[in-house]
This record gives C-alpha cells, sequence and structure tokens, in this order.
C-alpha cells in the first residue's frame, strides 16, 4: 500500500471537459451507466453511477460486469444532465487491486462542509477483506476532485455502500454482502462506530444487494433490489428506526421485460416530487452487464406505501420546444403501425428512430414547453422512401393541428422546416402522425 495520497492537484486532471447531455430515458447518452445514486444538494441533483464498459481480454472478464472509474452528472431541471467527467479512477486508490475493474455502485453524501463518496472494490492487500471492501473519497464540491482515502473502511465487507444521516445528526452505513447490513459511522464518515448488523426482518429467499435507506414521515424505507424468481425487482420495508428491524411491505418497481438480471437505484425529492433512479439495458439489449441509468416519478398513498413505479421511456423534467426534440422516447404510441428502431445497429449510442408505417400511426411525447415567445416554423428530421406527410398535433390526437410537414421520397435523411399554422403558448403535450401509408423514419423534430 502507498504511504501517501496523491496530492489535490494529480486528481484535477481526473476531471474531463464538462458535457451537456439532453436526456429523457436513459439519462445518460454518451455511455453506458449504471446503479445510479440521485442526491439533492443546493439546487441541483447530482447523480454517481457506476460506470460500465465492454471487457476485453487483458481489461477485465469478457463476458461479465467491468468498471474501473466514476463520472458524476447533475441537473438543475432533470432534463439537461452535465456529465462533469471522471472522479475516480482504479488505477489512483492507493488501495485498490489495479486489475480489479470492480469499481461497483456507489454513494454520495453531504457533511459538514464535505463531500463524501463512498466505492466498493477488491482491495490488492487481502487483510482489510477477501473479496470487497469499502472506501471513501473526499471532496470540497459535489462535483469533485475528489481525493481517496488512503486506506477502506476498516471491519467492512461487501458492495453496494448507502450513507443516511438521521435528523439527530447521526450517520449510518449500509452495504450487502449475502444479507444487508447496517452500522453507525463516526462523526469524521470514515469509520465505523458501531459493530455491523444484519438487517431483518427480509426475504430469506433470493438475492437481496443494493440497500438505499431513506426517512419520510418518521417512517424508515430500507429500500433493495430482490431476486424473487430469475431477475432483480426493487423491493422496501418499514421500520421505525435507521436499523429496524424492517417489515417488508412492497415492490417498487417489478423485474426488467426484457430480462435484465439486474436493476440498482436511488429515491430523492426535488422540488415537492419524488423521483425513482434505476437502470436497465437500454442501449445494449443483448447483454445485461452494459446498463444505462434511467428516472421515473414516483408516488406514495396516504398510508405511506409506495405505489409501484411503471419504467418509461419519457422519463422525467420539462423538453424546451427549441431543443431536439426525442419523440422515440415517447409518453404513448399507437398500438398499430408505429415502433421505435435503433438509428445504427453498430453504433447504439447514436440513438433511436420512430417508426410509423401506417396512416394514422402516431407517437405522443408529453411535456414540451414552448414559452410564451410564439416559434415560427417547426422542423423534423425524417427519412421516407415513397414519401410521406407528417402532422403535427398538440393536446390531444385529435388537438390542434400545428403544421403540416411533406416529406418526400428519397433514400437519406432530410431536414424538413415548415411555417406554424397556429401558436399553443405554456406546456403541451405534442402528437407527431403519419397521414399516409407509407413508411416513414422520424429521428427529431424542433421549433424555432
Amino acid at each position: 500500500m502507498r504511504k501517501h495520497i496523491l496530492p489535490v492537484c494529480w486528481y484535477l486532471l481526473l476531471v474531463s471537459i464538462t458535457i451537456q447531455l439532453h436526456a429523457q430515458n436513459p439519462l445518460v447518452r454518451n455511455q453506458y451507466s449504471a446503479d445510479p445514486s440521485a442526491r439533492v444538494f443546493g439546487d441541483r441533483v447530482y447523480v454517481y453511477p457506476s460506470h460500465d464498459i465492454l471487457a476485453t481480454e487483458g481489461r477485465g472478464r469478457v463476458g461479465w460486469f467491468c468498471m474501473e472509474d466514476y463520472h458524476v452528472f447533475s441537473s438543475a431541471n432533470l432534463t439537461d444532465w452535465t456529465d462533469h467527467g471522471m472522479i475516480v479512477h482504479q488505477h489512483k486508490v492507493p488501495w485498490v487491486k489495479p486489475d480489479s475493474y470492480s469499481m461497483w455502485a456507489p454513494d454520495c453524501i453531504y457533511r459538514n462542509g464535505k463531500y463524501y463518496f463512498y466505492f466498493p472494490t477488491t482491495p490488492k492487500d487481502t487483510s482489510y477483506a477477501r473479496g470487497f471492501t469499502i472506501g471513501v473519497a473526499i471532496s470540497d464540491k459535489p462535483e469533485g476532485p475528489f481525493v481517496p482515502q488512503p486506506a477502506p473502511i476498516l471491519n467492512v465487507r461487501g458492495i453496494d455502500p448507502n450513507v443516511f444521516i438521521d435528523k439527530n445528526g447521526q450517520a449510518y452505513l449500509y452495504w450487502s454482502q449475502g444479507n444487508i447490513y447496517g452500522a453507525k459511522l463516526k462523526e469524521n464518515m470514515v469509520e465505523l462506530a458501531s459493530d455491523p448488523v444484519v438487517l431483518g426482518e427480509l426475504p430469506n429467499k433470493g438475492l437481496k444487494e443494493g440497500p438505499y435507506l431513506f426517512e419520510r414521515n418518521g417512517i424508515y424505507y430500507l429500500t433493495y433490489p430482490h431476486v424473487e424468481n430469475k431477475t432483480e425487482r426493487l423491493e422496501y420495508a418499514v421500520g421505525n428506526t435507521p436499523l429496524g428491524p424492517f417489515k417488508f411491505t412492497g415492490v417498487i418497481m417489478d423485474e426488467s421485460p426484457t430480462g435484465c438480471w439486474t436493476n440498482h437505484h436511488s429515491i430523492i425529492q426535488f422540488k415537492d416530487q419524488w423521483y425513482l433512479f434505476y437502470h436497465h439495458n437500454d442501449y445494449s439489449p443483448t447483454f445485461d452487464k452494459a446498463r444505462s441509468i434511467r428516472a421515473d416519478s414516483l408516488f406514495f398513498n396516504t398510508d405511506g406505501t409506495i405505489q409501484k413505479v411503471l419504467p418509461t421511456y419519457r422519463g422525467i423534467g420539462v423538453t424546451n420546444a427549441q431543443t431536439q426534440i426525442q419523440i422515440d422516447r415517447y409518453s404513448h404510441i399507437s398500438d398499430k403501425g408505429a415502433s421505435i428502431a435503433f438509428l445504427d445497429t453498430a453504433n447504439k449510442f447514436q440513438g433511436w428512430k420512430t417508426v410509423l408505417d401506417a396512416a394514422g400511426a402516431w407517437v405522443q411525447y408529453n411535456s414540451v414547453d414552448f414559452g410564451k415567445k410564439n416559434p415560427k416554423s417547426v422542423m423534423v428530421r425524417a427519412l421516407s422512401q415513397a414519401g410521406n406527410t407528417l402532422q403535427i398535433r398538440v393536446q390531444g390526437i385529435n388537438g390542434p393541428v400545428l403544421a403540416d410537414i411533406p416529406v418526400t421520397g428519397g433514400n437519406d435523411w432530410q431536414v424538413v422546416k415548415m411555417s406554424l399554422l397556429q401558436f399553443k403558448p405554456g406546456r403541451q403535450n405534442l402528437f407527431v402522425i403519419s397521414k399516409e401509408n407509407n413508411r416513414i423514419e422520424i429521428d427529431w423534430t424542433s421549433f424555432e
């Protein structure tokens, strides 16, 4: 083990130029991401996910999870996300086994002017732990730079750290290793203040991992992924104290309909609305070790139980009408003649396209902010070999028509611009409709 922490200036080199991402689901559109830990710091939401990469010979275990670093993302409106770049890398943490590629699900918390980033991975010195243990990196800012501590937290063996600070100021660390464990943290946030305890009374059958604890109206919610059958679903249990006992209460999100084996989540309240952050393998539908983070709104019943969250493409946030509106991240779609496909199957990060194959086929995209200033025109990027006309409406499938956009036949994508027939100010639900039976593919639409 190295004797000294590398200087802060070294870690400044890890932070890349920020990248702006306009996102629905998945939130991150230029890389794989998983295990999102969302936190509200000030007037922004920060998300600390793990970073899936594809293993190759000599770089991780081919066909398995492979992670070597962490990024942090933030947003003030839940639509425009900034990638603040890399904050921690396995090669720059003194105690980490350099070829482990096991920088799994992290968390971050604020206390006393510092931000504490918790991450699990494999130590090169097995005297700390055999298998995984949990380390801490500390920063003055939520986006870093973060400086790792020279050693992991003693007496902790496991993965998926989660930190909770109770109303009385006591901090707790949670993690998983077969069972779900909890312990008090000292004021310094890098040492345990009590012996670990197994949290009960949770389901005994099947894998449990990824604990995330929060409090609402005096109820402590312990949430976690659990393999009830073959893949993970998100469940929760409630208790009267941060260390339980907890009573299993319900399911937050069902198993993946496409068979993604894992799910991992966090739950926050931001501007009077609760949100569930989770992951799915959107960009890698045939390989569920390359995942992407998502978010959807979460609601409580009057008795404090959680309503089951149905995953959506549309996700959260309000879309500015002047941006490129990715209608393939739809709110609703017609039962016949409408589908979604990758723009480029060789480069799935290019995103998706909407395909309309019949007259009257439509796609609905909710919460578009047109503002108060009257846009003059609408643009669409589309392709139709035989030609077609798209109709743009708001409010409903039979709502006001904003424009009819003729798309001439051809084999190439084209951007077509048309003047608006009328304008509806404020937030609208957008409808894009095929007027003819000829196949048409739509990448995006935008107003100016």
